[in-house]
């Protein structure tokens, strides 16, 4: 398994079966670099959302026209992606699986919104905010928090998951901040492998992960760092 961030929320996931993108914010994402857009969409197999707003729909209309890659988002937001013109669009909701050709995807729950705001200054609610775990024929399984604060309820996710890889946001304002972050993946999962998202982007939230490292020391798990379009290998 080979993940790139690429800034912000948004991973590449390529496994012997799938190119995956999971919340594809590329255009107006400052830590986004462009150049890098051919190879992030090259070979796309699926999209993956965990939710509704802006900053993690990104660029997902425009990506499965140009790919034809399958998008996958809760009901609402796939019904919304549908009316936009999106294609190949599958759909599922808070404790759901849906299976593809090597791997599956749970939707398990994160506190969080999500909804956009339309030219006419309506809010528009696009269904639930969505953790995922991705459970893979023969890699480790993935577990792509969202944007989340730390719940309790986390114990279970591991209970019925066992994830092993973390993407765990960590910009505080409109998640989880770094030392509340660590506690999380400390006091309920057993990751072998966890990077840190959802900052170094808009200037609002946390620049750097230097107080989720700080928290994670003594830590079993390995902390990745990536730059933005660096790669971890599993």
């Amino acid at each position: 398994m080979k993940i790139t961030w690429l800034g912000h929320s948004a991973f590449r996931i390529e496994t012997a079966k799938a190119r995956i993108l999971i919340d594809p914010f590329f255009t107006g994402n400052p830590a986004f670099d462009e150049s890098t857009r051919k190879d992030a969409v090259a070979g796309l197999t699926h999209v993956l959302l965990t939710h509704g707003h802006g900053d993690h729909v990104g660029d997902t209309i425009g990506i499965a026209r140009e790919t034809g890659a399958t998008v996958l988002a809760n009901a609402d937001l796939a019904a919304w992606l549908g009316a936009k013109g999106v294609e190949k669009v599958d759909m599922g909701n808070t404790g759901g699986t849906v299976h593809f050709d090597g791997f599956s995807t749970t939707f398990v729950n994160a506190l969080h919104s999500s909804a956009q705001i339309t030219e006419d200054g309506v809010s528009h609610s696009l269904g639930n905010a969505n953790g995922l775990v991705l459970h893979f024929e023969d890699e480790p399984t993935l577990y792509h928090m969202g944007d989340t604060d730390i719940f309790s309820d986390m114990a279970l996710v591991n209970e019925l998951h066992q994830p092993e890889i973390g993407l765990v946001p960590i910009g505080d304002r409109f998640t989880m901040g770094g030392a509340v972050a660590a506690l999380a993946c400390q006091r309920f999962f057993k990751f072998d492998t966890v990077l840190p998202c959802h900052y170094g982007s808009f200037g609002i939230i946390d620049q750097t992960a230097d107080l989720f490292v700080q928290a994670m020391d003594g830590a079993s798990a390995k902390i990745e760092v990536p730059k933005v379009g660096g790669s971890v290998s599993r």
